[in-house]
Parts: C-alpha cells; sequence; structure tokens
C-alpha cells in the first residue's frame, strides 16, 4: 500500500488530535484506507502501542459483517431475499418480513430487544427474549426504522443455516478471508477498556462488557485498526473470494433515496449505511457500545476510506472519518486512469440522439461494454445498462434500474417508453400516433 506523504499526515494528525481533545476521548487511533490496508494511522491519549493491532468494540459495524453473511448464503442458492423470515426462523411476530427487509431496515420491527438494556447487560437467547407482536411497530416496507433486533434475528437465521454459532460462521467465512484475524466477538489483549466520561467533569468510569447472546450479530465485534481497514478495503471493492463484485455493488444500492440528488442525503443498503457529504458518495457504517465509538467511511470512486476507534460512550465527532477523507482527497486527489479507445458494444449508428416525445436524450458506450442513456443538454432520467438475454440490455441504476433496453435503428423500446430518432418520428410506433408539427 502506498502511504500518505508527510504534509498529508501532519494534516490528519492535526485533525485527530483536535478530535481526540474536543470529544475528550480516553484514547483515539484513527486512519486512511488506501490500496488495500492503512496508507496511515495515528493514536492520540490512553492507547497502546503498537495502536493498529488494539482491538476496540465496532458496535453496529458488527452488522456489516452480519449482511455479508447473509448475502454469502443467497448467492449460494440457499435462500433469497424475498424469503419470509418464518421459512427460516418460525415462530417470531416478524416472520412475514422479508429477508431484504430485514437487511434494509425496512421491516418495521423495533429498534431494541424487548427486556433489560441489551448493550449493558448479559444476553440471552431469541426464546429468552419473549418476543410479541409489539416488536412489530411499523408495516413492512413503510419507511426505514432502524432495527438492532431485525440483525439479530439475521443473525439467528445464519445460525439456524449453517448449523453453526453466527460467530463461528462470520469468522471462517468472512474475517479470516479478508485477512482480519484481530476480530473477535468478545476482546482479545491488546484491547481497549471502555470508558463513560462525564458530560460535566473530567472524570470517568469504565462500562461493562460481556456476551449479547442472540443480539450480537447486531453490535458485539471487536477489531483491531488494520483488520477494520481491511473491511474498508472490501467496501472499496478488494472482495477476495469472500462476495462476487456484482453482490457488493447490490449492498452499496440504497434504499428508498434518489441517489442522483447532490443536495445531501443519509440512506441504507444491505448491512451498509449510504451517505452523501459534500458531494461525496460515502458508503461504511457508524458505530457505539457503552464505553465505544466507531466509524467506518469509504469513497468508492477516490478508492479511499478512513476509520475512527474511540473508547468512549459519547463525545466524539462522528464526521471525523469523512473529514479524514476529505482532507486526503484535498491533499492527494486519486490519479484517474487514462482513456483509451475500446470497441463499442453496439454498432455507432444506434448511439447518439434520441428523442422521448420531444425531450432530447443521449445513449451512450461507456467503459466496461456497457451503456448510457440520459438527458441531453438538459435534466432527463439516465441509466446504465448491462447486456442481458438475446440482444436485450438490462438497468443497473437510476430510474430504469431492472427495465429491459430493446435496440432498434427506429425506436429504442423501454418499459413502454418509445424513443424515437426525431421528436415523435412517424416512422416509428408512436403509442397513440404522431402529426404534423406545425
Amino acid at each position: 500500500m502506498t502511504d500518505v506523504l508527510p504534509a498529508t499526515a501532519r494534516t490528519l494528525y492535526a485533525r485527530t488530535a483536535r478530535a481526540q481533545r474536543d470529544g475528550r476521548v480516553p484514547g483515539l487511533v484513527a486512519g486512511v484506507v488506501r490500496d488495500g490496508g492503512l496508507a496511515w494511522s495515528a493514536a492520540r491519549g490512553d492507547v497502546a502501542e503498537p495502536h493498529r493491532d488494539v482491538q476496540y468494540r465496532l458496535g453496529s459495524i458488527t452488522k456489516t459483517v452480519t449482511a455479508i453473511t447473509v448475502l454469502r448464503l443467497r448467492d449460494e442458492g440457499v435462500l433469497d431475499l424475498g424469503d419470509p423470515l418464518e421459512h427460516h426462523v418460525p415462530g417470531t411476530p416478524l416472520g412475514d418480513r422479508t429477508l431484504g427487509q430485514l437487511l434494509s431496515h425496512m421491516a418495521g420491527a423495533t429498534s431494541e430487544s424487548p427486556g433489560t438494556w441489551w448493550e449493558r447487560a448479559p444476553g440471552t437467547s431469541l426464546d429468552g427474549l419473549g418476543l410479541s407482536p409489539a416488536d412489530a411497530v411499523l408495516p413492512a416496507a413503510r419507511r426505514f426504522h432502524y432495527s438492532n433486533l431485525g440483525f439479530g434475528l439475521l443473525g439467528e437465521l445464519v445460525a439456524r443455516v449453517r448449523g453453526r454459532a453466527w460467530s463461528d460462521v462470520a469468522r471462517d467465512e468472512v474475517l479470516l478471508p479478508l485477512g482480519m484475524t484481530r476480530t473477535t466477538p468478545r476482546p482479545v489483549p491488546p484491547a481497549a477498556q471502555g470508558w463513560a466520561v462525564h458530560p460535566w467533569a473530567d472524570v470517568r468510569q469504565p462500562e461493562p462488557e460481556h456476551d449479547a447472546v442472540v443480539m450480537a450479530p447486531a453490535g458485539q465485534l471487536w477489531a483491531s485498526a488494520a483488520d477494520l481497514a481491511r473491511l474498508g478495503a472490501f467496501l472499496i471493492g478488494d472482495t477476495g473470494e469472500v462476495l462476487a463484485p456484482a453482490t457488493l455493488e447490490e449492498m452499496v444500492l440504497p434504499s428508498g433515496v434518489d441517489s442522483g440528488d447532490t443536495v445531501g442525503w443519509s440512506s441504507y443498503g444491505l448491512g451498509v449505511q449510504v451517505r452523501r457529504v459534500e458531494g461525496a458518495t460515502l458508503v461504511g457504517h457508524g458505530g457505539s457500545m457503552p464505553g465505544f465509538l466507531a466509524g467506518l467511511w469509504v469513497d468508492r470512486d477516490e478508492a479511499t476510506g478512513a476509520l475512527a476507534l474511540a473508547n468512549t460512550t459519547s463525545g466524539l465527532d462522528g464526521g471525523l472519518p469523512a473529514a479524514l477523507i476529505a482532507d486526503v482527497k484535498a491533499a492527494e486527489p486519486t490519479v484517474v486512469g487514462a482513456w483509451a479507445p475500446a470497441p463499442s458494444p453496439v454498432p455507432l449508428e444506434l448511439l447518439g440522439p434520441w428523442y422521448w416525445g420531444p425531450s432530447p436524450y443521449a445513449l451512450r458506450a461507456i467503459p466496461g461494454g456497457l451503456l448510457h442513456l440520459g438527458g441531453l443538454g438538459r435534466p432527463g432520467r439516465a441509466s446504465r445498462f448491462r447486456p442481458g438475454p438475446d440482444g436485450t440490455w438490462i438497468g443497473m441504476d437510476g430510474y430504469f434500474a431492472g427495465e429491459t433496453l430493446r435496440l432498434d435503428p427506429v425506436a429504442l423500446n423501454l418499459a413502454t417508453f418509445v424513443f424515437t430518432r426525431t421528436p415523435y418520428d412517424p416512422a416509428a410506433p408512436v403509442p397513440g400516433g404522431t402529426c404534423e408539427w406545425r
């Protein structure tokens, strides 16, 4: 991997030092992810050395690992994201909610498990939770509602399908293949002590640590900075043998949000958060558990990520990783590959201007053997397309995601839309017919 330049390192270190002081964080480790691992890291406060090897509690970053285990089962054909939970984990009040809804927090499950505050008390089994209809707080697919319980149920699903504890499946199928040998369900020294810092005085007290059992898949993993950087490299695109690249692309697609909006938004994919920050789309996850805060975010376009691990219940600015990414981007912007000629995936005469009614569009060949259809000279519905069966093309994103594009020299047919070479071309099969322009 390529280390950052000395001047960049000083800027990153100054930002990290200020975050540790202003947040009154007992110990803070921050890092930049590039080229498959940590390109820079630093520690401030009460942190053991070597700081890259010290474990911190990840909190909800655990959900990303849980999602990967579920998606591996889907890719194997063992289950489908449209399956109701009841098919795999019978007897819960959320049995009619699908696995995809649980992964994207669209299942309407309660945010927390019933009973004692699960983050600060020893856990129990699924039966021990005593779930009831009250734990389905919203209708399915009605709105985003973050649910720790939902990911506890997904971990239970993995355990039942594989016939082994969720933590063992995660270790053998995700963590070890990614080289995350210092990521465990319970702390293994060297590991940071979790602290709560008093809001009105510079004193602290230790926070408890325990096995959350059925809720562990929602937030129990511990990891070092070096290990968390490997997960960041995975999110950038270094998936190895763990998931197919196409499945990662599915993970990071926002649910229920128009990703073409450049004003700023926050959404959730499948086990990952997706945010627009100052024009950049960041993918990753934040995490919190009593005594710990964590964050891992990557800018996939820049192939750069950043992380923060802190042993405090509150106080750290959650925007630190995003700010570190912005620092690197400003000081050392990614140099993109050179343009090179490539054959068009379709005859050249099919490319160029087309019209949906009177609205101008352009069909272009883009790198990777893909097509792009979008507004010409003004905003319009836009999508990329990949080759499909029988000479068709399948929408990959945007308005036409999943739709079939059929190419013809006279007309493009797409989801009942007919695009013509001239506005309402009388030679094309335009629904409703055409008249003379006057």
